[in-house]
């Protein structure tokens, strides 16, 4: 099976690099197309066109930033290059969005699976991702094998929908902890108490999350570059949660301060670094 894939920012470079390590034959498209060339230098085959990913693949995978971003890359690719070619989308979308794809993908006789996946760039480089699948049961295993190389329990939720819905809530604890135990530590250290020794306590209860020790040194230090998911994408991927889950009728109002947190982290320059920098919004400090 021939692989396609579109979009090779972060994760998806990282994605690329696990894909060739396990010797996939691989053919990529970027819009900016100096992030394909460490890519070609690992084996992979670079194209000039998304169009042309797709008649070149059996199954082309979409990790592109959203579902605008989606649909301009499809604007410009022919009705008859998806014919028959399975697309699968792994970015973080709403689930209307992704329906919306899926309809559009069918009406042009092409497959559609959606993926998303949790995990940042170690797990994507080592295969580890955690992948919530949506989708026709038949094309869920045609993926699978493939699957299995990027994620070793892949789970199908469901129907179209269901995938990015999981994916969604997945992201809102991500930013629900964080936040969360930025404000925690802050107070800790304002008031001059033992990092170790709160760590200590949080660690030995039932609250704690591994990710807390994963930001611990980044919060401590306000070193928040190099990130593997950036501020910018945590404060779409909560604003996508808060427009789908207002449209059910949940209480969002928690949310909703974490969003004014994130929109602070953002006002601040720190779109591009590491999402533990909305540390820096709770609690600015001169190391930022």
């Amino acid at each position: 099976m021939k692989i396609g894939l579109i979009g090779t920012g972060l994760m998806g470079q990282a994605l690329a690099q696990h894909l060739l390590a396990e010797n996939q034959s691989l053919i990529i498209y970027n819009r900016s197309a100096e992030k394909t060339r460490e890519l070609a230098t690992l084996g992979a085959e670079v194209a000039m066109s998304a169009q042309q990913v797709l008649e070149q693949s059996n199954l082309c995978l979409l990790f592109l930033s959203d579902a605008e971003a989606i649909h301009t890359v499809f604007d410009g690719i022919a009705p008859a290059a998806f014919q028959d070619t399975l697309i699968m989308q792994m970015g973080t979308i709403a689930p209307d969005e992704s329906r919306e794809l899926a309809s559009r993908v069918n009406s042009m006789k092409g497959r559609y699976l959606e993926c998303p996946v949790l995990g940042s760039l170690p797990e994507a480089r080592s295969g580890k991702l955690i992948l919530m699948a949506g989708g026709r049961e038949t094309d869920y295993k045609t993926a699978l094998p493939l699957l299995e190389i990027i994620g070793s329990e892949p789970q199908h939720i469901g129907e179209v929908g269901q995938g990015a819905t999981v994916k969604l809530a997945m992201n809102q604890l991500i930013a629900g902890l964080t936040a969360s135990f930025s404000l925690s530590l802050a107070l800790v250290e304002k008031e001059g108490i033992e990092t170790e020794q709160f760590m200590k306590i949080v660690r030995d209860s039932a609250l704690y999350a591994p990710t807390f020790d994963k930001k611990l040194s980044r919060m401590l230090d306000r070193d928040f570059g190099n990130p593997n998911f950036p501020t910018k994408h945590l404060a779409k991927d909560t604003r996508l949660f808060l427009s789908v889950a207002e449209g059910l009728g949940l209480d969002t109002s928690a949310l909703e301060g974490i969003e004014k947190l994130l929109d602070k982290t953002l006002a601040m320059g720190l779109d591009d670094t590491d999402y533990s920098a909305i540390m820096a919004a709770v609690s600015p400090d001169t190391k930022t």
